[in-house]
This record gives C-alpha cells, structure tokens and sequence, in this order.
C-alpha cells in the first residue's frame, strides 16, 4: 500500500469517525432534552398533585422557591 493510499484509508477513517461522534453528540442531545421535558411534566403533575411521591417533594419545593426567587416575590430569598 503507497503512501496516498495509507493517507486515504486514514482519512476515510477519520470521516467515519467523525459522523459516528457527531451522532452521538446528537444522541446525548436528544436524551438530555427528553428528561427536561420528562422533569417539567412531572413537575407540572407533582404540582397539581396528580403525582404524589416524596421524593418528589424536595424538588418541586425547590424549583417553586427558585421560580419565586426569578418572580421576585418577597419572602422568596435566602436573607430573612
């Protein structure tokens, strides 16, 4: 095998490659985005009270004190 050769071969290597890292950078993408919309639809059901668990408790607590802190609702901060 020549050089050009060994120079194609490698960057037809580095092409597949690239495409199979780019997929999965798509892939670990889509995934993150799945579970925020699972969390927000949780959130929205644990709210509502139409998902009741206590391990639940904690973070939705802590999403509405955030939620109030971005409102700017007094009582929503960390200073009383």
């Amino acid at each position: 095998m020549g050089l050009v050769d060994k120079l194609k071969a490698g960057a037809e290597q580095a092409v597949v490659k690239g495409r199979e890292t780019a997929q999965e950078l798509q892939t670990k993408k889509e995934l993150s985005t799945a579970y925020s919309d699972l969390g927000k639809t949780a959130f929205a059901l644990a709210d509502r009270g139409e998902l009741l668990h206590t391990e639940l408790t904690a973070g939705v607590d802590h999403i509405k004190e955030l939620q109030a802190r971005l409102a700017g609702e007094p009582g929503s901060s960390e200073e009383e």
